[in-house]
């Protein structure tokens, strides 16, 4: 005869209403009585009626991950599936399956409209480069669990977490003063990347605190691509007047950078020193290996993932903060003097 959930909390020594919260993921439950009654279910074999349980509570205990993919997604931002790894850790935990949909910003308000109204999610992640004006007044009248990943570009009723980025910038600035540099250059992405441009608003906050001048031939912008990086590093290199370290906004731009100081036979870091964001994917199979301004995405990924469970306990709650503080991870790209 097949176990019932009151032989599970006969065994574990728990209440049935104990073990039905820890089957549902409650936050209530300590630790020591969800390994007591998982051990009580291996040991009877129980397999809990997933399907009834959620049908009768209106739950499919699954979340939606919305973003734009394409063709060498994994290559052109790998940060993408470290976000992905830590929401579905964080999901995980609480017994929920993570969803994947490659969409447009133009399909993505009909396409939610839709699975909620059909009750194929209990929420959504949305990735920033898909959420429109159309997709944020649908989610506000439907009162639809949501997370925005990015901070939106105008102003919104969305619930978003992003990195601050503007942090990140006055750290490496701050960074490469305090270790002797004095004349500084940025490469950066086009006006459209607004993490890139974030970053150059950092920089140049603390350069202005410190009364250092930098002169606008040191400020490139372009793709955010190695061959770009190249073509913006050697556009400083025609100068008279060359600053002492570049600050790289993103693995790509660094990568054409360093190729670009090694045509020219300039040494890294003793001629000139060289900074750039997050450890992936190059900083650090590169000669030398780059000191970078790091920020832990997965993590990023785990606060995503409780904060979407929250919201759909609680559909009122607001949220919209920078998370993650960056830091800064010393290598051989850069020197004290």
């Amino acid at each position: 005869m097949a176990a019932t959930i009151k032989d599970v909390a006969k065994l574990a020594g728990t209440s049935t209403a104990t073990v039905s919260k820890v089957m549902n993921g409650s936050y209530s439950i300590s630790q020591k009585t969800i390994d007591q009654v998982h051990k009580a279910m291996e040991e009877l074999n129980y397999h809990p009626n997933l399907r009834a349980r959620n049908f009768a509570r209106q739950s499919t205990r699954q979340v939606l991950f919305l973003t734009t993919l394409g063709e060498n997604a994994g290559f052109s931002n790998p940060h993408m599936f470290e976000i992905l790894s830590g929401l579905e850790c964080a999901l995980g935990r609480k017994g929920y399956l993570l969803g994947v949909k490659n969409i447009s910003k133009e399909e993505a308000p009909d396409f939610v409209k839709e699975v909620f109204d059909s009750k194929m999610v209990d929420g959504v992640v949305i990735h920033a480069s898909v959420i429109s004006k159309k997709l944020d007044e649908m989610i506000r009248y439907k009162e639809i669990p949501h997370i925005v990943l990015g901070l939106p570009n105008f102003a919104s009723h969305f619930c978003w977490l992003d990195i601050d980025n503007k942090l990140a910038g006055e750290m490496a600035a701050n960074y490469l003063l305090q270790c002797g540099y004095q004349s500084l250059a940025f490469v950066g992405g086009t006006d459209e990347d607004k993490i890139s441009a974030h970053r150059l608003e950092g920089v140049l906050s603390v350069l202005k605190e410190y009364d250092v001048i930098v002169p606008r031939c040191h400020l490139k912008y372009g793709e955010s691509d190695c061959d770009s990086g190249f073509q913006m590093t050697e556009q400083i290199l025609q100068n008279q007047n060359l600053p002492d370290a570049i600050i790289c906004a993103n693995n790509y731009i660094a990568y054409g950078c360093v190729n670009a100081l090694k045509e020219h036979h300039i040494k890294i870091p003793e001629d000139m020193g060289v900074v750039t964001f997050d450890d992936y994917p190059f900083s650090q199979i590169l000669k030398p290996k780059l000191t970078v301004i790091n920020i832990d995405v997965y993590d990023m990924g785990m606060q995503a993932g409780k904060l979407i469970l929250n919201k759909m306990k609680k559909p009122n709650l607001q949220v919209q903060f920078y998370c993650t503080l960056p830091s800064v991870t010393e290598r051989e790209s850069t020197r004290k003097f």
